[in-house]
C-alpha cells in the first residue's frame, strides 16, 4: 500500500509505554491542540454556509461522506455478495432469572464468485420469552476470544498508576437490557473480517477482491464490520420477535470505532453507545493526546482504515485531513448517540478529544431540530450529560464499557418505549 501511495516512510506513533521516549504519548492539555481549527461541518466545499436541513441532506452530508469514503474508512464495493441467514439453533433458557429465547444465527455470504474464501457471519439474538410483541434490541460488537487468548498489555500511560478496579458486581449489561423488556444480540466481527493486515486478502474484503490486495480507497476492517452489522439488521427486519425500528448498537475500543462508523453509514440503526473509541473513532484526529493518526496507520492497525489514511502519517499532516471525527458524529444526526470513556487508565483514547468532537457535532443536530450536548465545558467525572440527543459521560474506571451501561440505558429509554 505504501508503494501504491509512493510513501517511503511513516512517522512513528505515540509511545504509550516510555514517558521519556522522544515520541512519548502526550497527556498535557496545553500541547494537545496543535491544529485548533476544525473543518466546518456546516460549510460547503465552495464556502457557502449550510442553513437548512435540505442543504445538509442533499449537499453537505454527501460531501462529508465522500471524504470519509475516500480518505478515512474506504468505500464499500458495489458488488458485495448477498447474505443468507440460517437459524442454526433455538434454545429456551434464562438469564438472571428472566426466561429468554436464544437464536444462534449464521449469515452465509454467497461466495460463488470466489469459492476459495468462505465468510459465515456469527450472530446470537436473545429476546424475552414472555414478550407480548416485537421488542427493541441492543446489538454489541462482541469480543469472542480463542482459547488461551491474552489481551496484549495496554500502554503504561494508558493504564496509569491506579490498581485495576474490582471485577464488576451486579447485573451484566445483558441483564440490564432484559430488565427493560428489551432483547440483546452479539455479532462476532472476526467472522466478518479478520482483525489484522494479513487477513485483508480474506474475509469479506478478500472475497470481493478475489484474494487480491486492496486499492487505496477500498474499505478497511471498520467498514467491513459495519457492513456485517447492517446485514444483521437485515435479518432483524425479518424476525417477528424484534422491533427493527428500535435496534441500538454498542461497541467498546476498536468496536467503539466500528459502532460509530456503522451508525454514521446505516440510518436504520436507532441509537448507539460508542465506548472508548479513541483515534479512528470519536476522538478528534487533530488532537495530540494519547493514540494518534500515526498509531492507527502503523502495521498493527492500518487494516482498520482505507489505504489512503496512511498518507496522513507520512507526507501529509493531520491538518490535511479533509474531515474530522465531529463530522462522523454529525453523520449520525438526528439519531441519538452516547459517547463514553474512562478516567483512570483510559487516557490513550483521549476522552476530552471525544467530548470536543461531540460538542462540535452539535450544530448539525440543532439544524435538524434536535438537541446538542448542552455545554461546551468538559464535565467532572461521572457527570451524565443525557438531556440532549448527543450524550456523554466519563466514568472513573479504566478501559471498559461496564460503568456506563446504566447511564446509556437511561438515555435509550427516552427513545425506546
Amino acid at each position: 500500500m505504501m508503494d501504491k501511495l509512493n510513501i517511503k516512510a511513516l512517522r512513528p506513533g505515540a509511545d504509550g509505554n516510555n514517558p521519556n521516549a522522544p515520541n512519548a504519548a502526550n497527556y498535557d492539555e496545553a500541547k494537545a491542540n496543535p491544529y485548533p481549527n476544525l473543518p466546518e461541518a456546516l460549510v460547503l466545499k465552495d464556502g457557502k454556509k449550510v442553513t437548512t436541513a435540505k442543504e445538509w441532506w442533499n449537499k453537505r452530508r454527501p460531501e462529508i461522506k465522500e471524504d470519509f469514503d475516500r480518505e478515512i474508512y474506504g468505500r464499500v464495493p458495489k458488488n458485495v455478495p448477498k447474505v443468507t441467514w440460517e437459524v442454526a439453533s433455538v434454545t429456551d433458557t434464562t438469564n438472571g432469572g428472566v426466561p429468554v429465547i436464544v437464536k444462534k444465527l449464521i449469515g452465509h455470504v454467497d461466495n460463488s464468485s470466489y469459492p476459495q474464501d468462505t465468510v459465515n457471519i456469527q450472530l446470537t439474538l436473545t429476546t424475552p420469552a414472555k414478550a407480548s410483541g416485537p421488542v427493541p434490541v441492543i446489538m454489541q460488537f462482541g469480543f469472542v476470544f480463542p482459547r488461551g487468548f491474552r489481551f496484549p498489555p495496554r500502554p503504561a500511560a494508558a493504564t496509569g498508576t491506579p490498581p485495576p478496579p474490582p471485577a464488576p458486581t451486579g447485573p451484566t449489561w445483558q441483564q440490564q437490557v432484559l430488565a427493560q423488556g428489551w432483547g440483546y444480540a452479539i455479532i462476532v466481527p472476526n467472522s466478518i473480517q479478520a482483525d489484522n493486515g494479513a487477513g485483508l486478502t480474506k474475509g469479506i474484503i478478500g472475497l470481493v477482491n478475489k484474494g487480491q490486495p486492496r486499492k487505496p480507497d477500498d474499505w478497511g476492517a471498520l467498514r467491513a464490520w459495519a457492513w456485517g452489522a447492517s446485514r444483521a439488521l437485515d435479518y432483524f427486519e425479518t424476525d417477528k420477535a424484534v422491533n427493527a425500528k428500535e435496534v441500538g448498537l454498542e461497541g467498546h475500543s476498536r468496536y467503539g470505532k466500528a459502532t460509530l462508523v456503522t451508525m454514521a453509514y446505516d440510518p436504520r440503526f436507532a441509537i448507539a453507545y460508542v465506548s472508548s473509541s479513541g483515534e479512528g473513532g470519536a476522538k478528534l484526529h487533530r488532537r495530540n493526546a494519547g493514540e494518534l493518526v500515526e498509531n492507527v496507520a502503523s502495521t498493527g492497525e492500518y487494516h482498520w482504515m482505507a489505504g489512503n489514511f496512511l498518507k496522513y502519517a507520512g507526507p501529509l499532516q493531520w491538518s490535511d485531513l479533509p474531515v474530522d471525527s465531529h463530522e462522523l458524529i454529525a453523520m449520525c444526526a438526528p439519531r441519538p448517540v452516547f459517547i463514553g470513556g474512562g478516567k483512570n487508565g483510559d487516557g490513550w483514547v483521549d476522552t476530552r478529544g471525544m467530548f470536543m468532537a461531540a460538542v462540535t457535532a452539535g450544530p448539525v443536530y440543532k439544524l435538524l431540530g434536535k438537541k446538542d450536548l448542552g455545554t461546551t465545558e468538559f464535565p467532572p467525572v461521572e457527570t451524565a450529560l443525557i438531556t440532549g440527543d448527543i450524550a456523554f459521560r466519563q466514568h472513573s474506571g479504566g478501559h471498559t464499557d461496564v460503568p456506563n451501561w446504566p447511564t446509556f440505558i437511561e438515555f435509550a429509554k427516552k427513545y425506546f418505549k
